[in-house]
C-alpha cells in the first residue's frame, strides 16, 4: 500500500479523489460472491481494503466487490434506501453512536460469530449481535508540542483563556469526531453541557464541516490544537519521523468510538457474508488495522506497531447508550446550534 508522507496531502486526496466505484469487480458476465458497502477511507489505496480483501478472496476463492459510498452515515442511508430490495451483503462502519438508527430501521441480520469469544466485552456494543466490532479508537485533542508547553488535562481546562482561538473542532451534524465530542461533553456535563459550550466558544478558532479540513488546518499551523484521535500521533511518527504532535488523555476519560460491520437483512450472499464477519475478527484482518485505518484492532492478541507508543489508551472511556442517543440527539443538536450561532 502506498502511503503519503504528508497527512495533509493524504487527506486532500480523500476529498478530491473519492473512490465512487469499486475496489474490485467481477469479470464481465460473472456475479460477485460478496458485495460490501464501505466508507471512502476504508476503500482508499492507503486504507485496509486493498490489503485485507485479497486475503479473503484467496482464502475462499471468491470475488468481492467493495462499493465506496461516502462517509459512514451515507453508507447506512444507502442500505436503508435499498432495504426493500437489498443489493449489499455487508455494511461497514456502523459505530456505537449510529447503532440505534440501524436497529430501528431493521436493515441488519443478527449473526453470532464463533470468534466473538476473543473480543473484550467492553467492545461488544450491540447486544443484538447485528453489528460485529472490528476496530475502535478514542477521540482526543492532538496538540503541537512545539507551541503548547502546558497542555490541558481535562475538558474544563480547554476553557482556560490561555487557549483563546487555539482550538479547531468539527461540526457534529457533518462529522463523526464532531458528534463524538458533542457526546463527550454531554457524558461529562449532562444537562448543563450547553453552559460548558458557552465557556468553550472563545477558545475556538473555527468549527469545520469535517475532520480532514480541521486536521489540515492544524498541521498547516493555523491553530495548535485540534479534535482528532489518540492514534493520530503514531501516523506522524510512522511516516514523518516526528514526535511533535501528541494526543491528550483527560482526567475524566475520553469518548470511545467502536466501528462495526453487519450482514444486511436479505443479503444476496448471506452464507459468504457470515464467513466475512468471521474473517474480520481473525489476525489476518486485525493485524492490518493499525497502519491502514489508524485505529486499534479489537482482537487483543494482535501486536501494535512500535509507533503506537505515541497513542495513549485511556484507562477511563466514556460512551452514551445508543438508545439514549437515538431519543435525544435531535434535541441535543438543536441546543448546540443555538449556542454556537450566537
Amino acid at each position: 500500500m502506498t502511503k503519503k508522507r504528508s497527512l495533509v496531502l493524504a487527506l486532500a486526496l480523500v476529498t478530491a479523489c473519492l473512490i465512487t466505484g469499486t475496489l474490485q469487480a467481477a469479470p464481465p458476465g460473472e456475479k460477485e460472491d460478496l458485495i460490501i458497502y464501505a466508507y471512502d477511507s476504508f476503500v482508499a489505496e492507503w486504507g485496509p481494503a486493498p490489503v485485507v480483501i485479497p486475503k479473503f478472496e484467496k482464502k475462499y476463492d471468491v470475488t468481492v466487490k467493495v462499493v465506496s459510498v461516502g462517509d459512514a452515515g451515507q453508507v447506512l442511508n444507502r442500505v436503508i434506501l435499498e432495504k426493500e430490495k437489498p443489493r449489499a451483503d455487508i455494511i461497514l462502519g456502523i459505530d456505537n453512536n449510529m447503532l440505534s438508527r440501524a436497529l430501528e430501521e431493521e436493515v441488519l441480520r443478527p449473526y453470532t460469530s464463533p470468534y466473538l469469544t476473543d473480543i473484550p466485552e467492553k467492545l461488544l456494543f450491540d447486544d443484538t449481535l447485528a453489528v460485529t466490532p472490528f476496530d475502535y479508537g478514542y477521540f482526543a485533542f492532538v496538540y503541537d508540542s512545539a507551541i503548547i508547553k502546558d497542555p490541558p488535562e481535562s475538558l474544563e481546562d480547554l476553557t482556560d483563556p490561555r487557549f483563546k482561538k487555539k482550538i479547531i473542532l468539527q461540526d457534529p451534524r457533518t462529522s463523526s469526531p464532531g458528534l463524538g465530542f458533542l457526546l463527550w461533553t454531554i457524558a461529562v456535563y449532562g444537562d448543563t453541557f450547553t453552559e460548558y459550550w458557552k465557556r468553550l466558544m472563545p477558545n475556538l478558532l473555527t468549527i469545520t464541516d469535517g475532520w480532514d479540513t480541521a486536521y489540515g488546518m492544524f498541521t498547516a499551523g493555523e491553530a495548535p490544537m485540534v479534535l482528532s484521535y489518540t492514534t493520530s500521533p503514531p501516523y506522524h511518527l510512522e511516516y514523518e519521523g516526528t514526535e511533535r504532535y501528541l494526543a491528550l488523555v483527560f482526567h475524566e476519560g475520553n469518548y470511545i468510538q467502536i466501528e462495526g460491520m453487519g450482514i444486511v437483512k436479505g443479503a444476496p450472499h448471506e452464507d459468504m457474508a457470515r464467513k466475512f464477519i468471521d474473517f474480520i475478527l481473525t489476525e489476518d484482518f486485525q493485524k492490518e488495522i493499525a497502519l491502514t485505518n489508524w485505529m486499534y484492532p479489537v482482537n487483543p492478541r494482535v501486536s501494535l506497531p512500535a509507533s503506537f507508543r505515541l497513542a495513549p489508551e485511556p484507562e477511563i472511556f466514556l460512551q452514551i447508550p445508543a438508545e439514549e442517543i437515538q431519543d435525544n440527539l435531535d434535541t441535543w443538536i438543536e441546543a448546540w446550534v443555538r449556542v454556537v450561532s450566537r
